[in-house]
């Protein structure tokens, strides 16, 4: 907990290194980039499903176990957690999405560095969960 703590108040520190995610943020970049596979609703319904050979995955039902997988998500956006979709992979948001430094803790306590628009994006998808 203190690691967790020194590496907050390092990062407070560092200009335009994001502490918090933005889910109203995440929402307008989903709609702009995620929308057309997985739909406005992120239900996988997206206009582009029908020309895609595997379907967009239903995005609202991350947390089946009871846990959001946040970490998890954060790397399938920013193109860590590589995901066969249509025939290869997903397209890498990663760089698409620049923006600030962010930074959430894995599990293990491990810090994982993303975009603050990856995170805002998993911060948004954590809301619609079912």
């Amino acid at each position: 907990m203190r690691s967790v703590l020194k590496l907050a108040a390092a990062a407070a520190m560092l200009p335009g290194l994001a502490l918090a995610a933005d889910p109203r943020a995440g929402r307008a970049l989903f709609q702009e980039n995620c929308a057309p596979c997985h739909g406005a609703t992120a239900r996988g319904d997206g206009p582009m499903r029908d020309i895609l050979s595997v379907a967009p995955a239903d995005l609202t039902r991350l947390s089946e176990d009871g846990v959001f997988p946040m970490t998890d998500v954060v790397r399938r956006i920013d193109g860590r957690d590589m995901l066969l979709a249509h025939g290869g992979p997903m397209p890498l948001f990663g760089y698409i999405l620049e923006d600030r430094s962010a930074v959430i803790d894995d599990p293990d306590g491990t810090p994982i560095f993303t975009s603050q628009a990856v995170l805002d994006i998993a911060a948004f998808l954590e809301t619609v969960q079912e």
